[in-house]
Order: C-alpha cells, then structure tokens, then sequence
C-alpha cells in the first residue's frame, strides 16, 4: 500500500468522525464525501469534494443512486500493484481510493421502532454502502476499510506513525471485521423480510448468527479446550453478557455458564428469591420478604452442594445477607444491585466474583432462541419463558389444593424449568426441601429428591417437569408424606396416576406445559 492521499468518509453513526476527519486533513488527505457527512465537515471547515462533483454524476432517485459509478469503485478496486489496471485508471480519470470509511444505514434501528412500516425498512436498506465496503475489503492489499469508530484511532496513529501508511496487519483485520459487518446487516434485512411474508415460516431456510467476541476466556469446560465469549448484537438488559463484573477473578468458561443459570432462575419470580447453582442446577432455592433468611434456606437446602456453588438473586444485596454469604466459600454472586456497606464486606474477599445487572429498561419485545449444537448441525427453538398458564392450570383430583399448597405448587413448578431433566423437587413454605436431577428414570429423581431432602417432607408439594408415566412416583410421594403433586399430564396412565393420587388423599394439578431441559 501506498500512503493514504484519498479516503471517501460516508456514515449513518456520525459518532467520532468530525474529528478522525479533521486529522485527516491537517496530515494532507483529500476527502470525497456524500450528503449528510459532507454537510457535516464542511460546516466545520473541512475541505470536502461531493462525489458527485467528482464523478460528474448526480444523486438520483432520492439518493439511491450516488456512488454507484466506476470512478468510486474503479479507484477502490483497481490494483495498484497491476499495470493493466493502472492503465485504465490513468484512461478513464480514476483517482486510486486509499482509505473509505462507511457505516450503513440504520437498518437495524429502523426495524426496531414499533411504528416501522415496511416502505420504511425498505428505504433503510443500503444498496451503495456494502457495495464499496466489500470492494474494499476484497482490495486490502491497497485499501484501508473502516466500519467502526473504535477503529479511528488506530488508522490514525498507524498513518501518522507508518509514513502514511496503514500497515498490511491492520488492513486485513479490517477487511475481516468489514464483511463481518455486511454479513450481519444482510442477515437482519433477511430475517426482517422472513417475517414480512404472507406464508412466512417459523424458521427461516437459512439461520444465520452473528457474535461479537467479548473476551478471551482462560479455557473452556477443560482446561484444554479453548473458549471464548460472545455477544448477541440483540442483547438486552435481561441477558448475562448485560453484567457489570463489580470486582474478582476473571470469569471462567463454567462461571458464566452457571451465572446466566442463576440469573435466569432468580429473576423468574416476582417475589425475592435466593439461588444456589451447581453445575447448572439449582441445589437450593428459596422466596420471601428477608434476603437474609432466604438465602440461609436456599443454603441449607443442599449445603454440601451449596460449597462452592454461584448464587443469584433478584433483588439488591443488603449487608446482612452479605455477612451471611462470607461465612461460606463460594465463586461468584449475581444480583440487581448491592448496598455499599455489601461491596465493601465483599471486597475483603477479592477473588468472589460479584456481578451486577444493569437497571431494566422498556423493550421492543424479540423473539429470543435457544441453540444446541450437534456433530454437523444446529438444534435452533424458543426460549422455554413460559412458566405456567393459568387458563390452563386444572386440578384433576377429587382433592383441591388450599391456596398455602397452591403458592408452594407454582413455586416448585418454576424451580423445576430450571432442573436438568428428568426433574423432581419438593418444596414447602416457599423453599426447595429436596431436588433430584438429570437421572435417566423419574422413579430415579423422586429417590434422589428423598435423599437430599434435609427436613421431613410431610405436607411437602411435588413438582415434576413432564409427566408420570407410571403410578410409582406418586406411591414414593405419598411415602414421603407428599400432599400436593403439579405435573404437565399428558401420559396416556393419566387415570391410573391421578387414582393413585386420590387413593392417596392429595391433590394433583395438571399444566399442560412441559419443561424438559436437557
């Protein structure tokens, strides 16, 4: 590449570019620019040539038609180092392009507004601007192209400190992150257009991902696999990639793995809730007005699991939960919020990793994915965010639940969509007594359940994930002294499970939702 003598500077996100032009300027480059940008600089005082002024072409059809012409992309496209395209260059009055900065259209903004119609997603599709920022990615061998403001100060420092040049290294990563770019933007245009069909699909025929690497990590599940960690374009508040590391180690492949597990749990009860997760399953779950007591439940749950574990919780940290978490030895904490008295507890403990997530903000509601990679493939559904229907809620059983039993149904009934499947737990007064997960046979996670209970179970409530295909796990509830039992249904030994149940004296309450979770 030869020192940077022309960049054409055309952007939506204006954000940093009177500036990178204006140190474009005073180190001797000549700026090509269109409409709004060119506005821009001129009214600040910087040198600008119209392109269509350099073209002899003008804009046309409401600015669809601008830079489309061989002078732009002849002087982006032609190789300097190729005495053929030298040549025509020299024979038509192409000038060589050494440096374009483009962003798009805000497509993605546009579509996002509720109000959006689809003349106006159509205008914000750009047509020029991927047409020159893939031109000059293909020609990096002779073309800085910049997509992104970060990248300003970097191209600067290269060209004031590299003889005007902007090294191979850095043109080749910017070609790269350049049809990163483009790949993305024609990815949303094409999922928007999915859903603007009169036969549209649940899926669309290509499903495309798009992932901005947020770290490094050490390593992944092993310490001999690689790992790192990306962002959806699309998150929200609501997403673990959203949360502030307030202090502690760096976060490991599994720490985060487990934080979203808790965050995703605590944050689905309206109530205040405590989690404690292991390995991705809660070991210990509890709801109530003091933070204090329902952490201790959620610990005294499974203590022994509870060692090391990640704890969640929907609602600011206060200090005396806080004094109750240090006398165990945890990993990481995710909350709302912490008092400061909290964080100064937690900072004599400098390797917990406390996080925070951001205030809630108003949404355009999006359809959220659930992906699972296979050899060869991708397994792409819906985000499981239902936790039940009341319309669809029906007591089977002679017996009816009392409203104490009811509240414990839908409590338990929400831990167990966060269980490993097959899932069982049993609950009462607002707090996860025992929890069995991830066994082969339901039989195997009601036992286990058993086991880990650390409290009588009588006057409990059982909830399972999917149905009993069997009588036997509802004979073991009712040993256990299990009064009340909420389930999908759906098997076809509906009626010998739910004459167990009134055999038995409880009460049994049918969703019609399942909650697999493998």
């Amino acid at each position: 590449m030869k020192s940077v003598k022309k960049a054409l500077i055309s952007v939506s996100d204006k954000t940093g570019v009177l500036e990178f032009a204006q140190k474009l300027h005073a180190l001797g480059v000549e700026i090509l620019s269109t409409g709004g940008t060119s506005e821009l600089l001129t009214k600040h005082g910087i040198p600008v040539k119209q392109v269509s002024d350099y073209t002899g072409f003008p804009e046309m059809m409401g600015g669809r038609i601008k830079t489309l012409h061989p002078k732009i992309h002849g002087g982006i496209l032609g190789r300097r180092d190729s005495k053929g395209h030298m040549q025509s260059m020299e024979e038509h009055g192409i000038d060589p392009i050494d440096l374009v900065v483009i962003n798009l259209y805000p497509f993605e903004s546009t579509i996002a507004r509720e109000d959006c119609l689809l003349a106006d997603a159509i205008e914000n599709i750009d047509i020029g601007g991927p047409a020159m920022i893939r031109s000059a990615a293909k020609n990096f061998n002779d073309v800085a192209v910049v997509v992104c403001s970060k990248d300003y100060s970097i191209v600067l420092e290269e060209i004031e400190g590299c003889g005007g040049v902007v090294t191979r290294k850095t043109r080749m990563r910017l070609s790269r992150d350049a049809y990163s770019h483009t790949a993305r933007y024609d990815s949303l245009i094409s999922g928007y257009l999915s859903g603007q069909l009169e036969d549209k699909e649940d899926f669309t025929p290509m499903f495309q991902l798009s992932f901005e690497k947020i770290q490094t990590l050490r390593y992944g599940e092993n310490p001999h696999q690689l790992a790192a960690f990306y962002r959806d374009p699309d998150a929200t508040y609501r997403d673990i990639v959203s949360a502030q590391k307030i202090q502690g180690k760096e976060l490991s492949f599994n720490n985060i793995i487990d934080l979203d597990a808790a965050w995703q749990l605590a944050k689905d009860f309206e109530v205040g809730s405590a989690v404690v997760i292991k390995h991705t399953n809660p070991s210990g779950v509890a709801v109530g007005d003091s933070q204090r007591e329902i952490f201790i439940k959620a610990r005294e749950t499974d203590p022994v699991s509870a060692f090391g574990g990640i704890i969640g919780f929907n609602r600011k940290v206060g200090v005396d939960t806080a004094e109750e978490i240090l006398k165990n030895f945890i990993e990481a904490i995710i909350a709302p919020d912490y008092d400061e008295e909290a964080l100064k507890l937690f900072s004599g403990k400098k390797n917990i990793r406390v996080m925070k997530m951001p205030e809630e903000t108003s949404l355009v509601e999006r359809r959220v994915f659930d992906l699972k990679k296979v050899g060869g493939g991708l397994l792409v559904q819906d985000k499981d965010t239902i936790s039940h229907n009341p319309a669809t809620l029906k007591v089977v059983t002679k017996k009816q639940p009392d409203v104490k039993e009811m509240d414990d149904l839908l409590f338990a009934w929400v831990v167990a969509k966060h269980v490993k499947s097959n899932a069982i737990v049993y609950a009462r007064d607002g707090k996860a007594l025992g929890i069995g997960a991830g066994q082969m046979s339901r039989v195997d996670s009601s036992r286990l359940a058993v086991e880990k209970a650390r409290q009588p179970l009588k006057g409990c409530v059982m909830a399972s994930d999917a149905f009993f295909p069997f009588r036997d796990s509802i004979d073991t509830a009712a040993k256990s002294g299990v009064s009340s039992i909420i389930q999908p249904g759906g098997s076809i030994r509906d009626k010998e499970v739910i004459q167990a149940a009134d055999e038995h004296g409880m009460s049994m309450v049918f969703t019609s939702i399942r909650h697999f979770k493998h």
